[in-house]
C-alpha cells in the first residue's frame, strides 16, 4: 500500500486527479474533495511529492472553478429549473442562502466554503440573485484559498507528527480532517441559527 502511495505521489497525474476531485465536489457532495486535499498534503510532507505549494494552488483553483461554475448555473437557470431544486428542503436551503447573502456576501461565502451542501446552495443562489460577478469572484477566491490552506495544513501537520509512515499519516490526517469538518459544521450552523439583536437586523454588510 505504501508503495502505491509513493507511486501516486510521484505520478504526473497526482495534481490533475486532485483538481478533478475538488472540482467534482462542488456539484456532488459525495465526492471527497476535502479529504483528497488533506491526503495529498500528507503525502507531500511524507514523500516529498507532490509539491505542497502545488497541492494548495491546485486545490484553491479547483475550488474556485467549481464555485464559479455553480454561480454561472444559478445566474443562467435560476433556482427552479430542475425538479430537485423544487424539493421543500432544497427550497428552504435556497431561502436560507438568500437571506445570508443579503446580510453579508463575504461572510456567507467564506463560511459556506466549509459546508458541502451549504456551499452549493450559496453559490447557486448568489448567481440567481445577481450578486455582482466581480465582488462574488473576489470573495469566492479568498474563501477558496483559505479553505485549501486549512485542508492542506491538517495533512501537513499530521504527516510531520507521524514521520516514516506515509500510509498512517494519510489515514490519520483524513480522520482528523473529517472530525474537524464535523466540528466546524456544527459551530457554523449554530452561529447562523442564532438570532441577531434587533438593532442589527436591518443592517446589510459586505
Amino acid at each position: 500500500m505504501e508503495e502505491m502511495l509513493a507511486q501516486l505521489a510521484s505520478s504526473v497525474w497526482a495534481l490533475p486527479v486532485l483538481f478533478l476531485l475538488v472540482l467534482g465536489d462542488a456539484f456532488l457532495v459525495i465526492i471527497p474533495g476535502e479529504t483528497a486535499v488533506t491526503a495529498f498534503a500528507a503525502l507531500s510532507v511524507a514523500q516529498g511529492q507532490p509539491s505542497l505549494v502545488g497541492v494548495v494552488a491546485v486545490a484553491a483553483a479547483a475550488a474556485l472553478s467549481g464555485d464559479v461554475i455553480c454561480y454561472l448555473i444559478g445566474r443562467r437557470t435560476g433556482l427552479d429549473r430542475w425538479a430537485w431544486m423544487r424539493r421543500p428542503r432544497v427550497v428552504a436551503a435556497f431561502g436560507w442562502a438568500r437571506t445570508r447573502l443579503d446580510r453579508s456576501t463575504a461572510a456567507v461565502l467564506f463560511s459556506a466554503r466549509f459546508i458541502p451542501f451549504g456551499r452549493l446552495a450559496v453559490n447557486l443562489t448568489a448567481g440567481a440573485s445577481r450578486v455582482p460577478a466581480p465582488r462574488y469572484v473576489l470573495f469566492a477566491a479568498g474563501a477558496a484559498v483559505v479553505w485549501a490552506l486549512y485542508q492542506a495544513f491538517i495533512g501537513a501537520v499530521v504527516a510531520h507528527l507521524l514521520p516514516g509512515s506515509p500510509l498512517l499519516a494519510v489515514v490519520v490526517s483524513i480522520v482528523v480532517a473529517l472530525l474537524a469538518g464535523l466540528l466546524l459544521d456544527a459551530v457554523l450552523a449554530r452561529r447562523w441559527r442564532r438570532p441577531r439583536p434587533p438593532a442589527e437586523r436591518d443592517v446589510v454588510r459586505d
